[in-house]
């Protein structure tokens, strides 16, 4: 039996079919050149001097615990603008008028304990004693007050112990694969962090970063996560082309809405104080933004076709195509289903302000920050929607194989068995109760799994 082409260890898991030699160099030959235009694209867009991280000159942000808290009553508020007179106000918290004694946790002054005025007024946060906390020290300060302002809880602890429990929970429930995921997920953040972040505001075009960005992120996530096999291979393909076919509808929306990116302050300030191109940044969004989607559609279409060629090594391009394109067919309407709840939850104060203003439905959806929303979701779900096909299309030429054949063209061991026994003499049938020689018995169709075989769990 020949080998297949492949690099790995030397195990069968039933009659699966090999990759051919042409698929795996056809295959080489796209991703290679992905990969080295994405190296080429980090160096050359890397940004040299990273920017500040936009805190104020003179401050400095400490952390500590309370030991005590002194409450005193609190002082009447002078009437606000815009309020009709004889309004009533609300009256301020009790538990919000005070002194809090911290003993600092770091900085030059850590074990030092300090007094300061407990935050007051609409919106200020609660705090109680053994609560630790983030204050922020202006040592430069000629005010009569205290030099230290107690800014926000400490949540250090808290999601530090979350993160711990989401990594034996990834880890327990996928093992080997759960740590890959893992890994994925760290190189994301570093990506995004050290890359992406820093280089837009160093001015780089947007859109270029995204686009270098998002295929560094998916190359080396997927392969991290799912190995580098075939399947993963076309899970890649299929994600390189819904997203250039989302970019490619993002700036056709974009343009046809006539939006600018600008729509709150944030981008007003990024547009105004870095000279950040907003149009650009909100396209990068889009990218960045269907990537997290698109991954996981296209993983899944391209597994499920495997899968299906392993359970049925008979099925051909069409058999398996349209058995995986049923099931991307159902998981498409619940992720357009997600997609539309994430939204909605991220904007749920934004959506309660515009049902208490009771505007028209009309002016409501052209508004800019919402119009913005509706063409992210569009033009993400037709991405999306342009996946399944494509990967499915992918996945299963690679995968169907041609009745009679095998990946080398050659007739496939069914077929030479039947061929040789065509061809030998007719003979009695054996006697009830006598076995047929052992060599003569049909052998299952075994083959050695590897670089580009699918592995399967471990």
């Amino acid at each position: 039996m020949r080998r297949s082409f492949v690099m790995g260890a030397n195990h069968a898991h039933g009659p699966a079919i090999p990759a051919s030699r042409r698929t795996v160099w056809l295959t080489l030959a796209v991703i290679i050149p992905l990969a080295l235009g994405t190296v080429i694209g980090l160096i050359a867009l890397w940004p040299s001097d990273k920017p500040g991280a936009g805190a104020a000159p003179g401050l400095e942000r400490l952390t500590g615990t309370i030991t005590s808290i002194t409450l005193k009553p609190c002082p009447e508020l002078p009437p606000e603008e815009g309020v009709a007179a004889g309004a009533e106000q609300p009256p301020p918290d009790p538990a919000s008028c005070g002194d809090a004694e911290i003993r600092l946790t770091s900085g030059a002054n850590a074990g030092q304990r300090i007094t300061t005025d407990l935050p007051s007024g609409p919106g200020a946060q609660r705090f109680a004693e053994g609560d630790d906390v983030v204050l922020v020290h202006t040592p430069d300060s000629t005010l009569d007050a205290s030099p230290y302002l107690l800014s926000d809880h400490d949540r250090s602890t808290s999601l530090w112990i979350m993160g711990a429990a989401f990594a034996l929970a990834v880890v327990a429930f996928g093992r080997w694969r759960g740590v890959t995921a893992l890994v994925g997920l760290g190189v994301t953040f570093t990506l995004l962090l050290l890359f992406v972040i820093p280089a837009i505001l160093a001015g780089e075009p947007p859109l270029a970063i995204a686009i270098v960005g998002s295929a560094a992120i998916m190359l080396a996530v997927l392969y991290l996560t799912h190995g580098f096999t075939l399947t993963t291979s076309m899970a890649v393909l299929g994600t390189l082309s819904s997203l250039t076919l989302t970019g490619l509808l993002s700036y056709g929306a974009i343009g046809l809405a006539q939006l600018n990116g600008i729509t709150d302050e944030s981008s007003l300030y990024l547009d105004m104080s870095y000279r950040i191109d907003a149009q650009g940044l909100l396209l990068a969004s889009i990218l960045i933004g269907s990537l997290g989607v698109l991954d996981d559609v296209t993983v899944t279409q391209a597994v499920t076709v495997t899968e299906l060629a392993h359970a049925n090594p008979s099925y051909g391009f069409l058999q398996l195509y349209r058995a995986a394109a049923r099931v991307g067919r159902a998981h498409i309407a619940s992720v357009i289903n997600t997609i539309i709840l994430a939204y909605s939850g991220a904007s749920l104060p934004l959506l309660l302000l515009i049902s208490v203003a009771k505007q028209p439905l009309g002016e409501v959806l052209t508004n800019p920050l919402i119009a913005q929303e509706i063409v992210r979701s569009v033009v993400g779900t037709l991405g999306l929607i342009a996946a399944v096909p494509l990967t499915t299309a992918l996945t299963a030429l690679v995968n169907s194989r041609r009745p009679g054949l095998d990946h080398h063209g050659d007739a496939s061991p069914a077929s030479r068995h039947r061929r040789r026994a065509n061809d030998l003499p007719e003979t009695s049938a054996p006697s009830p109760g006598v076995l047929e020689p052992a060599h003569d018995r049909p052998r299952p169709v075994r083959h050695d799994h590897g670089f580009w075989d699918d592995p399967r769990d471990q």
